[in-house]
């Protein structure tokens, strides 16, 4: 369905009328993905795609959807599934530090269609076959909505959600995923954090007379497999709503497909012993539960709910009578309470870093559209005089405000909600030498400086600290320098190493490279294409000849990755490549 924009776009005068393109949101989910197009020519007609393929025939006439299951299949050359065992849950594979084992739930209620451990695929080709799949629909769509004249001459844009609390590592494994899928290269590929493409559509559909300059929120997206929380802060109204990060996002893996697995664990112990429990009566079983049980719950007294058990023994005990098995609500209660609370953890622990008062939790997300869930956090922040809100179209509000990111990207002309800053997850910084201070430093790490003649140290040098306000268009700069002996020859290329301290306590930055402080990156720069001349000589204490190679790293923080520029004498020689570890 076509959604108009809701609220009207800004103009100004002065700023030219963008080219015309094509944008394609994707909401790459760990248990659902959704897909969303739109034109810069007609920026308020945003369209989520609905239509999806037949299992059997291939054609897009079944049953629509506004999401599609995030399962990796096999294909014959007509694009239709093959035997082969599916693979879910594979996309979280991508960040080691999201590993499935690493969670409660996860490790207690593993997926039985997650990649056994062993599974000869990477899981970088499971994504990039996803990824090509998705953007081969998108193309399909777009055919039949469009004129053939028209997508010949329109080029197209890709905008691609990772989840806020993905390593650097992961957010760029998928960006290069979404290139080897055809998603573009280099600027027309466009990366999001899922909870911050929330949070502009759901801030941009509340009603405007209820923001306020100083406001702040708690996004929660709740999804099938994850739950993403960011607070922002709102710091201008007009001529478009900015916000600005109030605190580091958190998440973890507790998202609703864990009810299911719960129930299956559940209504197996219960029946599994019958002679007439098999797969097919599982499979029933797990269909109410999903489609009824799931959605109708709200913990209210008197709640009863009966599930289909066909061929199971009827059994007063247990509950089974002529082929259902009734469940109280207290029995679905248990079922839901591991996963709701945990959640409720994330939400109190956001609320608790946040500095400014929270005025209202804005849940989206398939979860996040759950009364049950609404009603518990509710329950456990309504002391603290926090509402709870479900943002409209939760489901999709990820996909819908990737779309909208997109069209921003192209012109500032389509931005309703801008964000102004983010919060640094993490200290970044480099490992330099310094001059000796006895009064500061330890003198067991001392050495002697072969250029300068004197003693100099290794600290780290933090050009962002946890916590800071970054913003796109403010670059943080590194400096640079290093002397290199003149008889090596010309400086070819330049390796500088990035590195990152998380530090949970929340001490400080450390001086030194000690426990916690890892490496992140591997910067480098080819050196060939700065004139010789421009690097000036001097002779060392030692009475060798230098080169001086002194440059700027300029690091663009944006919403789901980080772009590295080098710049010498005040000129800028593009992007550099980075390695991550």
């Amino acid at each position: 369905m076509t959604t108009r924009h809701q609220r009207p776009q800004t103009r100004f005068a002065q700023e030219p009328e963008p080219d015309r393109k094509i944008i394609i949101a994707v909401d790459f989910g760990t248990t659902y993905s959704g897909l969303a197009w739109a034109q810069t020519r007609k920026p308020d007609m945003q369209t989520p795609i609905i239509q999806w393929p037949d299992a059997t025939s291939g054609g897009l006439e079944g049953i629509t959807s506004d999401k599609v299951p995030t399962i990796s299949e096999k294909y014959n050359m007509m694009g239709r599934i093959t035997n082969g065992a599916s693979r879910s849950w594979f996309k979280l594979d991508i960040d080691p530090s999201q590993r499935r084992g690493t969670y409660d739930l996860a490790k207690n209620f593993p997926d039985p269609m997650a990649s056994p451990p062993g599974y000869d695929t990477p899981p970088e080709k499971l994504v990039k076959d996803y990824l090509t799949a998705l953007r081969k629909h998108a193309e399909q769509i777009l055919r039949y909505k469009l004129p053939q004249s028209a997508l010949q001459s329109t080029p197209i844009e890709f905008v691609i959600t990772v989840p806020a609390v993905w390593s650097d590592d992961a957010q760029a494994k998928t960006r290069a995923c979404a290139e080897q899928a055809g998603m573009g290269l280099g600027t027309a590929l466009h990366v999001i954090s899922e909870p911050e493409a929330a949070a502009m559509y759901a801030l941009d559909a509340m009603d405007p007379h209820n923001i306020r300059v100083g406001d702040t929120f708690l996004l929660c997206d709740a999804g099938g497999g994850t739950v993403d929380l960011i607070s922002y802060t709102v710091s201008a109204l007009k001529p478009v709503l900015k916000i600005q990060e109030a605190t580091p996002g958190t998440g973890s893996l507790c998202g609703s497909s864990f009810l299911n697995r719960i129930f299956q664990k559940f209504v197996q112990e219960k029946l599994g012993n019958d002679p007439g429990w098999d797969e097919d009566v599982l499979e029933e079983a797990m269909k109410r539960f999903e489609l009824v049980i799931k959605r109708q719950f709200r913990g209210t007294s008197g709640e009863e709910f009966m599930v289909p058990v066909p061929g199971v023994r009827d059994n007063a005990r247990l509950g089974v009578r002529r082929g259902r098995l009734r469940l109280t609500g207290a029995d679905v209660k248990t079922i839901f309470e591991p996963v709701v609370q945990e959640v409720i953890t994330l939400v109190t622990g956001q609320i608790s870093a946040t500095q400014n008062s929270v005025k209202a939790v804005l849940l989206v997300g398939g979860f996040g559209q759950c009364a049950y869930l609404r009603d518990c956090i509710r329950h456990a922040v309504g002391t603290a005089n926090v509402e709870v809100m479900q943002s409209p179209n939760g489901w999709t509000a990820v996909v819908r405000g990737a779309l909208m990111k997109g069209l921003a990207s192209t012109s500032a002309t389509f931005a309703s909600v801008r964000i102004s800053g983010r919060s640094a997850r993490k200290h970044y910084g480099l490992l330099g030498a310094k001059k000796f201070d006895e009064a500061l430093h330890d003198s067991s790490r001392r050495f002697l400086h072969p250029y300068w003649g004197l003693y100099y140290i290794c600290t780290m040098h933090w050009v962002i600290e946890k916590g800071d306000i970054v913003q796109e268009d403010k670059p943080s700069r590194l400096g640079y320098t290093e002397r290199r002996l003149v008889s090596d020859g010309r400086p070819s290329d330049l390796e500088m190493e990035v590195y990152v301290c998380s530090d949970p306590s929340n001490n400080g930055a450390p001086m030194y490279q000690d426990e916690g402080v890892v490496m992140l990156a591997t910067i480098k720069a080819d050196l060939s294409r700065v004139p010789i001349q421009s690097f000036a000589r001097s002779t060392g204490a030692d009475g060798m000849l230098y080169y001086e190679v002194d440059f700027m790293v300029e690091v663009v923080f944006c919403s789901a990755y980080t772009r590295y520029e080098l710049v010498h004498k005040g000129i800028n020689y593009g992007t550099l490549a980075a390695e991550y570890v």
